[in-house]
């Protein structure tokens, strides 16, 4: 069923929800799809992580995390959308489908309406393909009658893709870049690893539509469930300026009593390295939590892996850049300070999956997918030649936890990009 209100331009009320706990109310301007005002505080454990201060509800903290939910304007085809909808911003879309994501239980409600959570969420009930065949270039099945009722509104991230239900389960389908398009083959790789090493991740698969390929991951969030990005959880205390970055995102997570965080950081940054991926910035990892009762859960399976193993270049090996603690991978899997974990053995044969893979592209030719295994093949050498040396892991993690208290290593200056980085 599709719920909608003729906004005009004008600044039209809403309750922010979590689930149906009414937390806020707010006024959105409907031009700019920007909040200009907060009112009457119901609920304040369960506003957002970050927007609450001393000195009561930020607006522009909420605003930010209200824009923060809609799709980015650097998204592949999101222009070509905005055009077929009439619309001039992404953020016009959110209210549209009421701010409902598959990511978490947060939505609004507008004033008047008396909707319920269990009528509208997108986790339990069907949803509007229109949206998403707009943002793959296609047109709706009823083109005189677009319901934006949909969880395309609310998705992250640049590469292209839209949400689909397959067999009752809520399926993310996700696009390439460039001229090899390897991201999706790239997620598949990555989660393989992970599941050779028994990291806690999510499974891709691959998929072709319009004779392009696509990776297919089921949506790890359920009903009960919500992940709050590394972002908020690291902006939601006050850093002391002699942390870290890396240390400072221990001691939130140490605040808010997160458990596992460092033994579950390490596996992420070590996947990282072997993988080369350039883009783990602090909304592509996070933490789980009940929705409900708000107790965290813990940290959240690996994913988004896609922007690595030089999805981009054609110098394979060549050096690239690394987040988030660290701008460069070989200074950046110093953070491990325990690889006592680290299973080699497990990834025998490893460059044999990633050629198999790649194999089933028909831009990566047998060239670039046998560099590819090749130089992922030394990066796994020369992490058992850091178990080697690091001797006992708590001999390691006192002397790194005291670099990390007193001045943090600088990043190494980047090498020449030709240069191979082991």
């Amino acid at each position: 069923m599709d719920y909608f209100i003729k906004e005009g331009g004008a600044l039209v009320d809403y309750t922010l929800m979590h689930k149906n706990i009414p937390v806020v109310n707010i006024e959105i301007l409907s031009d700019t799809g920007r909040i200009v005002k907060l009112y009457d505080l119901a609920a304040p454990e369960h506003l957002p992580l970050g927007v609450l201060t001393k000195d009561g509800v930020s607006r522009k903290a909420m605003d930010d995390w209200w824009t923060g939910r809609s799709i980015p304007a650097s998204r592949d085809g999101i222009a070509d959308a905005l055009s077929r909808l009439h619309e001039t911003s992404t953020a016009l879309l959110v209210t549209k489908c009421y701010g409902l994501s598959l990511s978490d239980q947060y939505w609004v409600c507008p004033k008047g309406f008396g909707l319920k959570w269990e009528e509208v969420n997108f986790f339990g009930n069907d949803f509007s393909k229109d949206m998403g065949e707009i943002l793959f270039g296609h047109n709706p099945a009823d083109p005189s009658h677009i319901s934006l009722m949909s969880p395309d509104n609310t998705s992250d991230g640049w590469l292209k893709k839209k949400w689909v239900i397959a067999e009752g389960k809520r399926v993310l389908m996700k696009g390439g870049s460039g001229v090899y398009g390897q991201e999706p083959f790239n997620e598949v790789i990555a989660s393989r690893l992970c599941q050779r090493l028994g990291i806690s991740h999510v499974d891709y698969t691959l998929t072709t539509a319009d004779g392009k390929p696509y990776s297919l991951c089921e949506n790890f969030v359920t009903p009960d469930t919500e992940l709050v990005p590394a972002w908020r959880v690291k902006e939601a205390c006050q850093k002391d300026n002699r942390d870290s970055e890396y240390t400072h995102l221990l001691r939130c997570c140490e605040t808010f009593g997160i458990s596992g965080v460092k033994d579950a950081l390490d596996r992420m940054l070590t996947v990282d390295y072997i993988i080369a991926n350039e883009d783990r910035h602090y909304n592509n990892f996070g933490f789980l939590r009940n929705a409900d009762t708000l107790e965290w859960i813990g940290f959240a399976p690996i994913y988004d892996s896609g922007t690595s193993l030089w999805y981009n270049t054609q110098s394979v090996g060549s050096r690239v850049e690394s987040k988030p603690f660290r701008k460069d991978h070989a200074e950046q899997i110093k953070l491990v300070t325990d690889l006592g974990w680290f299973d080699s053995g497990a990834l025998d044969g490893f460059e044999e999956d990633c050629a198999a893979v790649f194999a089933q592209s028909e831009t990566i030719d047998v060239t670039r997918r046998g560099a590819i295994a090749k130089v992922v093949t030394e990066r796994i050498g020369r992490l058992r030649q850091l178990q080697r040396e690091r001797g006992k892991p708590s001999v390691m993690a006192a002397i790194q936890e005291h670099r990390e208290r007193t001045v943090p290593p600088p990043h190494k200056a980047q090498e020449k990009s030709g240069e191979r980085e082991i």
